[in-house]
């Protein structure tokens, strides 16, 4: 208990939380809900670039959450993948004169797998 106490009187008298504090404030609001007054300035360019900034902010967050969703999709296909040998091996475990047919369906099938997994990742590159 003392020594919480300690870390919020040296919370409350550290001036550098002080001066951090507004400015984490203005970090957190969202860029689109402020105002820009466009009639002032003079150049379209200015206000390209006031207004282009926040959105590639914006944009950079999707592409990671877009990336991440690909990722769990590649990671579906190496799980099919897993599964496809797997039943190979109780196939041929089953009818080992089939041996042959059935490892040319499991590469059929795996090729299917890699050609959606690579799809995926181009999709999420997008």
């Amino acid at each position: 208990m003392a020594l919480l106490k300690q870390a919020v009187r040296a919370a409350n008298t550290n001036a550098v939380l002080r001066t951090l504090a507004p400015a984490a404030c203005r970090t957190l609001t969202a860029p689109a809900l402020h105002t820009v007054d466009l009639q002032k300035s003079a150049s379209p360019l200015v206000a390209n670039t006031v207004l282009g900034e926040p959105l590639g902010k914006r944009n950079a967050g999707v592409s990671v959450l877009g990336c991440a969703i690909a990722m769990v999709a590649v990671g579906g296909c190496a799980q099919g993948i897993g599964q496809l040998f797997a039943a190979l091996v109780v196939g041929m475990a089953r009818n080992p004169s089939m041996k042959e047919d059935l490892f040319t369906y499991t590469l059929i099938g795996m090729g299917f797998l890699e050609f959606l997994a690579i799809v995926v990742i181009l999709i999420a590159e997008i």
